[in-house]
């Protein structure tokens, strides 16, 4: 099973919808950037459209998720429509089969955008046989219990901003045996004094802050 708690001044380096600052957001491009930049773990954002494919986005935003190139909302759109002003636009089946052939052993975070695309999740880690090193968060509590009920042995979490990581809070998670994994962190100072203050993972936009402060 994935590790998410790490041994005191131990982190995981999380590429936060893969190397993004980088390489478009949410594309296999950035997952593979951000793994050969030194992240042992991705995290990456599921949407579904209304067709009920699952895709990589973040948001609704069809301006986001084209990178600038058209105006709109993603899920009024299908997969074959997405696709022409969003070439690159992977589904989950193809990341977590680009994951499973190509990334071995890196640790998988789904970010659930949406709820009621649980199963859908559920059902495809299953399928790709990368449940053992996925987990997933979200800022929706029915979504996390409904995961808890498809599959208990799969991690959940709720995304916790940086802001709010005191060595206070971070302590207090873990007397409950709760791992820490804070976003979004792009300066390498900040980075190294959350790892000093005990966090379990630091998720980043750009991988390279890393090298930075471990040099």
């Amino acid at each position: 099973m994935i590790q998410l708690r790490r041994p005191p001044g131990q982190f995981a380096r999380v590429g936060h919808r893969g190397a993004s600052a980088l390489a478009p957001e949410n594309t296999l491009a950035a997952l593979e950037l951000a793994v050969e930049l030194g992240c042992d773990m991705l995290e990456f954002d599921v949407l579904d459209l209304v067709d009920g494919t699952l895709v990589l986005a973040h948001s609704g935003d069809l301006h986001e998720v084209s990178h600038g190139a058209a105006r709109g909302r993603v899920r009024r759109r299908d997969l074959a429509d997405l696709r022409r002003v969003a070439p690159g636009l992977p589904t989950l089946d193809e990341a977590l089969a680009f994951c499973s052939d190509h990334l071995p052993g890196i640790g998988l975070q789904l970010d659930l955008k949406r709820r009621g695309i649980e199963a859908g999740v559920a059902d495809a880690l299953r399928r790709h046989e990368v449940l053992d090193r996925s987990w997933v968060s979200t800022f929706d509590a029915r979504s996390l219990r409904r995961i808890a009920e498809l599959e208990p042995q799969l991690p959940r979490a709720y995304t916790l901003h940086y802001s709010i990581a005191s060595k206070a809070a971070i302590a207090r998670a873990h007397e409950l045996d709760a791992a820490v994994y804070v976003w979004t962190v792009d300066d390498p100072r900040l980075a190294e004094q959350l790892v000093r203050d005990g966090a379990d993972g630091i998720i980043t936009n750009d991988p390279r802050i890393f090298t930075m402060f471990e040099a």
